[in-house]
């Protein structure tokens, strides 16, 4: 941020703690005398460690004492500590403005083109009948002089000043700073009669009064001194031998016990103004100390409170951390779901508890034409390519009765799809929509479509067949048998489909020979033939049968299953001892 601001670096006051002063191309228009009041102004407005850069054709003169180079090329500087820059500055501020009001009579200000006889008349009788005066402030530094005070104050030797004790000439300064410090302390003009003044002309018996006033500009207590004679001088006489008398030694001894009285008052007012003096530093201690023990408990609760902020830093710098590895896990389970429902061929729509599209996979259009707008719209906005199903009342069942639902449903397009509507749970448990899924059966169904062909086909060809025939699972279960068997051996299909072959026809195929053929011969050697089995059948009679088996194995799964083919023989093989039938005889046995 830059602030802009107008100063005049000669008269105004500069500013403090400045960083950098860049001030090129400005000394080479001033004169010496100028640039020895700009020079230190820089200086003190400079704080320890900041920088001056001057152009190539300026410098800092004869300042070597205020300014360390830092690059003599480049002309640029940083201040020295030191405790002459500020107290020349103000010294030299205040000679600059000193000369505006110095020690001598009034002058008339701007001249009027009209005169104001009445602020003419006010001017004469005021140099006429007003006594020489002058205006301090409590500490007696003069602000304002009116007439001819040079009969009382003079220029004290050494380092100019303008306070009005040290300008006092000789008989005033005591009774002058008494009469301040009384006026000061009791609020009310102070007269002190007959002070006795030297002067290059002789003693002079001046009046000298001393009135509160009150700036109503700046609000600060001012005092009017005013100097008034009463006799004229008397001329120094050199003192001649006398014979004394009694009369003169009295009159002396009144005029130096006078003195001496003087004198002690004078003594006790100095030592009143010492000892307030005194106090106030005394006081000032006390508040700087006080002040001390603020600012080390401000700073001791300043660090407390840096302590507790690092903590809390510190914690947010973990939390942070903590959140940056649990969104990078997060955008890592995002793109694996994303990628998993990309390549699972899997169409999914989610839906709020009111229906409305959350989210859908790509492969989900084909059954609903959806488009990434339509997400935060109501599903049953969107109408599907499934033309008899209602979907959007199966998901509204769900939701009531959360039991989840699929269904084979066929599009427009002749494709297939197995539809599962379950509902939607999140990591609470709680019920917050529904999930369709969509999965694509349209192979499922030609593969299906092929067997049962298939099927009827085979079946239409053992129907065919005079032989009994039947087909066996793992289990040894019916699963088809030819129209011949159900004739053959007097059942039904209702009795014979998924029954033990062993329990068919009131038990007549509970044959031990059978057992052994089914379950032990044939999965050894796979195929079995001309296996003759001679028994009595409680439906048909006795019977010779000839029977053919083979492991065959159907579907993608390779599922065993055992063709058992029956051949009826009767006759042919005479009974084995007459009427005795025999079991398990091969042909040629």
């Amino acid at each position: 941020m830059v602030i802009f601001a107008i100063q005049n670096v000669i008269t105004d006051p500069p500013f403090t703690k400045m960083d950098l002063i860049s001030c090129r191309n400005l000394l080479i228009y001033l004169e010496q005398e100028l640039q020895n009041r700009v020079i230190p102004s820089f200086h003190y407005a400079l704080q320890p460690g900041g920088v001056l850069f001057l152009s190539p054709s300026e410098g800092i003169g004869n300042f070597v004492d205020l300014f360390a180079p830092l690059d003599r090329k480049w002309k640029v500087y940083t201040p020295k500590p030191s405790g002459e820059s500020a107290r020349t500055h103000l010294a030299q501020r205040f000679a600059w403005t000193s000369g505006r009001s110095g020690i001598g009579p009034e002058y008339a200000t701007n001249p009027r083109e009209k005169t104001n006889f009445a602020e003419l008349t006010k001017r004469v009788l005021l140099q006429s009948y007003a006594p020489p005066s002058v205006i301090t402030d409590e500490k007696g530094n003069i602000i304002y002089v009116h007439g001819d005070t040079g009969k009382y104050l003079q220029p004290a030797q050494g380092q100019i000043s303008t306070n009005v004790i040290d300008m006092a000439r000789e008989g005033l300064p005591v009774d002058l700073r008494s009469a301040i410090l009384a006026t000061i302390r009791e609020k009310k003009p102070v007269t002190v009669k007959d002070l006795q003044v030297r002067t290059n002309g002789g003693i002079h018996g001046v009046d000298l009064t001393i009135r509160p006033l009150a700036d109503p500009d700046v609000s600060r207590a001012l005092l009017l001194i005013s100097f008034q004679d009463v006799r004229d001088s008397l001329p120094e006489e050199k003192p001649t031998k006398k014979r004394p008398n009694a009369k003169g030694t009295a009159k002396h001894i009144e005029e130096l016990e006078q003195d001496l009285a003087y004198t002690k008052e004078n003594l006790q007012a100095t030592i009143e103004e010492m000892q307030a003096a005194n106090e106030e530093p005394k006081s000032a201690n006390e508040e700087l100390q006080s002040t001390n023990e603020e600012l080390q408990s401000t700073n001791e609760e300043l660090e407390t409170s840096k302590e507790e902020l690092q903590s809390v830093n510190e914690e947010i710098v973990t939390v942070n951390s903590e959140l940056q590895a649990k969104i990078e896990q997060l955008t890592t389970i995002q793109n694996d779901m994303k990628n998993l429902l990309e390549n699972v061929n899997v169409g999914t729509i989610f839906l709020d508890k009111y229906l409305v599209i959350r989210r859908f996979t790509r492969d989900a259009v084909r059954v609903f034409p959806l488009a990434q707008s339509d997400i935060g719209r109501p599903l049953s906005d969107i109408r599907s390519n499934i033309p008899d199903e209602d979907l959007i009342s199966d998901a509204k069942v769900i939701l009531d009765s959360l039991v989840p639902r699929e269904k084979q449903v066929e599009t427009t397009g002749n494709e297939w799809f197995l539809v599962r509507i379950m509902p939607y749970r999140t990591f609470e448990n709680v019920i917050d929509g529904v999930v369709l899924t969509f999965s694509d059966i349209t192979a499922l169904k030609k593969v299906e479509a092929e067997a049962l062909s298939a099927r009827d086909y085979a079946q239409g060809i053992v129907d065919t067949v005079r032989e009994p025939l039947v087909v066996l699972n793992g289990n040894l279960e019916v699963i088809s048998a030819s129209a011949s068997f159900y004739q053959t051996f007097q059942v039904t299909p209702e009795e014979t489909r998924g029954q033990v072959i062993y329990q068919l026809g009131d038990l007549q195929w509970d044959i031990p020979q059978l057992h052994e053929l089914l379950e032990e011969v044939l999965p050894k050697e796979k195929h079995l033939d001309n296996f003759d089995v001679d028994h009595d059948f409680p439906r048909i009679g006795h019977r010779v049968m000839m029977l053919n088996a083979q492991q065959i194995f159907a579907g993608t799964g390779f599922t065993r299953l055992i063709l058992l083919a029956m051949e009826d023989i009767t006759g042919t093989i005479p009974p084995k001892n007459g009427h005795e039938p025999v079991y398990g005889r091969r042909k040629g046995d």
